[in-house]
């Protein structure tokens, strides 16, 4: 038997709360989009031990290593991955990797899915819990932030995206966004978070975004965004150079925005930036314009889970 995952890759549109004092820090709101996407395939080895073949094969091998140690399986796995979200530039591939290993060693092994566990287990979600109900549910997101009970953060709100609505993404080809070790050291030197900040932007999330998903009303859904991104930005600017990572995304983002852009703003730590369109025409209008050592992919919101199929495969 073989077990095949495709998981999307997301966008981090913002923390809720970044001050804290009632209890609760983080919170995040989120979206699955169609592509890119991590694609991988795992059956049982004949040889023994665990081994990981194509894209990034140590760091997949660790999380397959730690999964099957976890959950006591003696038999070996061996793990194809056919491609990869793009790494370190805001999308979340690390999480979506980590997630499909585990959900792949739990399919095959007649295992019960559990993908808040494995994120636990694979250490991801320390912040977000986007990139976990993402996975398992699709669509747009709002998760509650990590309270004093140690574990992914709990899942508030999910809505599906509207289907005629489409995400511009800007790529700065040239640059990687805070990753690794740098990440928990830039979260340590960033100043106090100001409650009132925190207080405006779970309105803009409640009053304002969540409302327009469910009226399907892009301009106030896209305004809500980009004012939220514009306090976080400019909170995380010293940490990243700018309230954008990259300023040729800055640039691009700008000029979207002067095009019509419904919203824009930067997925994470970038260098990823995104923009809202109401329609596929007025997304292929905006993607039209033309910006020096960057890239523009038009993306749909994807409303399904991670895609799990489990085929036998043909006698050798």
């Amino acid at each position: 038997m073989r077990v095949t995952i495709a998981a999307n890759a997301r966008l981090h549109l913002g923390f809720l709360d970044l001050n804290g004092d009632l209890g609760r820090k983080f919170g995040s709101i989120g979206l699955c989009l169609d592509q890119p996407a991590t694609l991988l395939s795992l059956k049982k080895s004949c040889h023994g031990g665990n081994r990981a073949d194509g894209i990034a094969p140590e760091r997949a091998l660790r999380h397959l290593d730690a999964m099957t140690q976890a959950l006591g399986l003696r038999d070996g796995f061996h793990l194809d991955i056919a491609k990869t979200i793009p790494a370190h530039v805001g999308l979340g591939s690390g999480t979506q990797l980590a997630l499909a290993i585990g959900a792949a060693v739990r399919k095959l092994s007649g295992l019960p899915l559990d993908t808040r566990a494995d994120a636990f287990l694979l250490q991801r979600g320390a912040r977000s819990g986007i990139g976990a109900a993402l996975f398992d549910l699709g669509g747009l997101v709002v998760d509650g932030g990590q309270g004093a009970t140690l574990g992914v953060p709990p899942v508030l709100a999910r809505m599906a995206f509207p289907a005629s609505w489409r995400i511009i993404l800007v790529h700065d080809t040239a640059m990687q966004g805070i990753h690794g070790a740098d990440e928990p050291a830039a979260f340590a030197a960033l100043p106090p978070f100001p409650a009132a900040t925190s207080a405006e932007i779970c309105r803009l999330v409640l009053m304002q975004a969540l409302p327009a998903i469910a009226e399907r009303d892009i301009a106030p859904f896209g305004g809500a965004i980009t004012r939220i991104q514009a306090l976080l930005g400019d909170h995380f600017a010293a940490a990243q150079g700018g309230r954008f990572t990259s300023k040729r995304v800055a640039a691009a983002l700008a000029a979207l925005s002067q095009a019509g852009a419904a919203g824009v703003g930067q997925s994470s730590w970038g260098p990823t930036g995104f923009a809202f369109a109401e329609s596929e025409a007025a997304a292929q209008k905006l993607a039209a314009l033309a910006f020096p050592d960057m890239t523009m992919q038009i993306c749909r919101g994807c409303n399904a889970p991670a895609r799990i199929t489990q085929n036998q495969e043909p006698d050798a």
